[in-house]
């Protein structure tokens, strides 16, 4: 554990004191290198979970910087390839397209399928059985990937996936707007 004080508010410009916005304790370095970290994209430690057809490396976790809550990282998927089937366990996780176009196929018999492109998010809830695909011929996938805890929990699978899975159009809950097709809509 780190040394730490207590630190008791935070002085205004006019130099009142003011209640703390929550209780913390400020480390003994004063958070010079317990503090921000930066992991350059050169120093990627790709010695985590893999799964077959897909790059992954880690920027964010225990052993990196400290990170008690979550793991982030990079993926890449070469073109015209696919992962095989996989969960994270009770981890959620989110995916965000850098660049490329995913193919995302899930369910027990990987039955649903949707497509993101650059600037899109997916989110994958714990347990659920997955597989990213390239879905391009000629470009590679690269994605961000952010999980809800500082492991890299990765569950192969062997499922004999159907043939023709249906499409799933997102439905937002909030704002009720006009949806895309997952497969065909283009960014731009």
């Amino acid at each position: 554990m780190l040394d730490a004080v207590p630190c008791l508010g935070h002085e205004v410009e006019t130099g009142v004191a003011t209640m703390p916005d929550y209780e913390h304790e400020v480390p003994t370095d004063g958070w010079k290198h317990t503090g921000v970290r930066v992991v350059p994209g050169d120093s990627l430690d790709t010695n985590t979970a893999q799964t077959p057809g897909m790059d992954r490396a880690a920027a964010i976790n225990l052993a990196r910087v400290g990170a008690q809550k979550l793991w982030a990282g990079t993926v890449h998927i070469h073109p015209d390839a696919k992962t095989g089937a996989h969960h994270h366990g009770a981890l959620e996780s989110v995916i965000y397209i850098v660049r490329g176009r995913a193919r995302m196929r899930w369910g027990e018999r990987l039955e649903y399928v949707a497509e993101a492109g650059p600037g899109d998010f997916t989110f994958v809830p714990p347990y659920v059985p997955h597989q990213e695909i390239n879905a391009s011929t000629d470009e590679p996938l690269e994605c961000v990937l952010v999980r809800s805890d500082n492991e890299a929990v990765v569950v192969n699978l062997d499922i004999a996936g159907v043939e023709v899975p249906e499409s799933v159009p997102w439905i937002d809950p909030i704002h009720q707007q006009a949806q895309v097709d997952p497969i065909h809509h283009e960014h731009g």
